[in-house]
């Protein structure tokens, strides 16, 4: 069994004039949010072996915000995850999926194309909350039987979805 962790990464502030969309920080909530993430995680013992993030600011940002109130795992960080769509994102995955469990930290629509994609199966309420939209800060934890280096879309079941007003 493994389990993966589809994580948004957290609020970022509007690009500045002559700032890429790629350098964007977090915004005051969206560094909160990411905190809270990191101790949720914690208490829910969603520790992940691996994490592969973005090398988007944002994205580093809300890794930094997690790792300080949870463990993050081995850490890479990759250009990928940022133009990827979400069948490269699952290709990722696969690739280092000797890994039990999983974090990536990443972009929309992406994450949820592929949380969607993936989660054929899950708990009522946390399926209901991913239809209706992956917001930032938002993690999916799905589990797979098998190991992620062999993650089947459809095959994995949604154990839950936090988002930041369940933080």
């Amino acid at each position: 069994m493994s389990k993966l962790f589809l994580l948004r990464h957290a609020k970022a502030g509007w690009a500045l004039p002559g700032m890429r969309d790629f350098d964007r920080p977090l915004d005051a909530t969206g560094i909160a949010d990411a905190e809270s993430t990191g101790t949720a995680m914690r208490a829910n013992g969603y520790v992940p072996e691996l994490t592969l993030c973005s090398n988007a600011r944002r994205a580093r940002e809300t890794l930094e915000g997690i790792a300080g109130h949870s463990d993050t795992g081995r850490v890479i960080f990759t250009d990928a995850l940022y133009s990827a769509d979400a069948a490269g994102y699952l290709d990722s995955i696969r690739e280092h999926g000797r890994h039990g469990t999983v974090l990536v930290i990443g972009h929309n629509p992406m994450m949820e194309d592929l949380a969607i994609a993936v989660a054929g199966n899950g708990e009522e309420n946390a399926l209901h909350t991913l239809h209706t939209g992956f917001p930032t800060s938002g993690l999916a934890v799905i589990r797979f039987e098998g190991s992620l280096s062999e993650a089947q879309l459809g095959q994995g079941f949604l154990e839950a979805f936090l988002t930041p007003p369940d933080l």
